[in-house]
């Protein structure tokens, strides 16, 4: 079972490693895991995808709430949410299968965003799910290189929000 945590914290050095640290501590397991600067430059906002039971989930949530430099915690499930990953992949071509790897790029809605005479890095942003059948899809074709983000999610908009 799989929860994304959307976590506020103060964005002050070393608030990072002490909830990474409440993860290590207790064996939590961190899927995904994704920090940034929100709107106000004093709050950042951690997505962790984190998965276990549902009394394992309970307890991450309770320990994030504990923490000094957590301001606030929101759980959903994934059908809940939007989520969004960013994948870089760098793939070695040639002749007989750039035709292929285009088809491929086509086929998923990813772009070039940089090209060589034999290499070239392939941009997409979508659900981890299509990330997984894009590396997938590529595992037939030479890749050199993955640089990947961690999940990214918020709440799905609700008609009662307005």
């Amino acid at each position: 079972m799989n929860k994304i945590f959307n976590v506020l914290v103060e964005n002050r050095s070393g608030v990072l490693c002490k909830v990474a640290g409440l993860f290590s501590r207790r064996c939590f397991n961190i899927d995904s895991l994704a920090v940034g600067e929100t709107d106000s430059p004093e709050i950042s906002s951690m997505t962790i995808v984190s998965s276990g039971t549902p009394r394992i989930l309970e307890q991450i949530e309770k320990q994030l709430n504990k923490k000094l430099d957590v301001i606030k915690v929101k759980t959903y499930e994934s059908h809940q949410a939007i989520a969004r990953e960013l994948i870089l992949v760098k793939v070695k071509y040639n002749k007989s299968n750039r035709k292929e790897i285009m088809e491929i790029c086509d086929i998923m809605k990813t772009d070039i965003v940089d090209m060589s005479k034999t290499m070239m890095i392939l941009q997409l942003c979508d659900t981890p799910d299509r990330i997984k059948l894009l590396l997938a899809m590529l595992n037939q074709v030479s890749i050199v290189e993955v640089a990947r983000t961690g999940t990214l999610a918020l709440l799905k908009c609700m008609e009662s929000e307005n």
